[in-house]
């Protein structure tokens, strides 16, 4: 069994298997961190809007001959801006104003799309991703972004913390809520630019929220659900890497159910757990039928 495992891994030494395993992995990271805030805020709807929103940018990009990820990020960070001022100034409620902007900015992608009869290629790359593809250059700015993530994750924390459960109070405390509020905007947009790459905009929710979940079931502290997050999407990426060698399946998607998959196992894992730690908490007493009222009062 033990010389088995080496030779599971055996496609990893492929240079264009590392590469995507590296990047992954600090995608991984990246959700990771991001997730955590996404989760906690609700705010999963503004991830899938975004990763829309960057269609009509990677097609102009594409259509003048630009590079593709500048196009997305200009286009990802426009749609965030104007979420911030529909929600401002147009008396809208955030959720609306993410729905009128992703139907738009989806709108506006695929008329472009519709007239670029070579985009076919850029358009499956951009929704499913092309971890597989990944070169040097990428994982120098994938580093990058990581960097950006955590610099503002850990400069925004206590005013995201705070935030998150009262703003008002932020606002007293002078911790800044409007600011907070538009820095995590920055942190989805970042997050999402980053791995559209690996698993592509339809499946980046996958590693933003199914890692976080997974990791929800075994702590709470925030610090340490990023961190567990983290090693749970890069756990997902390492099977979904290896499921698309074996199995001949789209790599992204492979690890976005790679992700989904973990988190439903966490979730049975936990179960299984309370079950256990439940049924061995009970008092040992020469009278079994007369339990404590504090068993009975926790048993109802």
């Amino acid at each position: 069994m033990v010389p088995f495992v080496p030779h599971l891994l055996d496609p990893f030494s492929s240079d264009f298997m590392l590469r995507a395993l590296l990047g992954g992995t600090i995608v991984a990271a990246i959700c990771g961190v991001v997730g955590t805030w996404v989760v906690i805020r609700g705010m999963a709807f503004l991830g899938e809007a975004v990763g829309h929103g960057m269609l009509p940018g990677v097609a102009l990009a594409t259509v003048v001959g630009a590079p593709v990820l500048l196009g997305g990020a200009v286009s990802a960070a426009a749609m965030s801006a104007a979420i911030g001022t529909l929600h401002r100034r147009g008396r809208l409620s955030y959720d609306t104003a993410i729905g009128l902007l992703f139907v738009g900015t989806l709108s506006l992608g695929v008329i472009i799309v519709s007239h670029s009869g070579s985009f076919a290629t850029d358009a499956t790359a951009l929704l499913f991703g092309d971890i597989l593809a990944l070169e040097d250059g990428d994982l120098v700015m994938l580093a990058i972004a990581l960097a950006v993530v955590v610099a503002i994750a850990i400069g925004f924390h206590r005013s995201f913390v705070v935030s998150a459960f009262d703003p008002r109070i932020a606002q007293t405390l002078g911790l800044h809520p409007a600011a907070a509020q538009v820095a995590l905007v920055g942190l989805v947009t970042v997050a999402v630019v980053a791995s559209y790459q690996a698993v592509g905009t339809l499946l980046v929710i996958g590693l933003l929220l199914a890692p976080v979940v997974a990791a929800n079931r075994w702590t709470r502290r925030i610090p340490t659900t990023m961190v567990l997050a983290s090693v749970l999407g890069a756990l997902s990426v390492l099977i979904g890497l290896l499921v698309s060698w074996y199995a001949a399946t789209a790599a992204g998607a492979s690890i976005a159910c790679s992700a989904v998959l973990l988190a439903t196992l966490s979730a049975l894992l936990r179960g299984a757990l309370a079950l256990v730690l439940e049924r061995t908490a009970e008092p040992t007493c020469a009278d079994s039928s007369a339990p404590t009222p504090s068993y009975v009062e926790r048993t109802l």
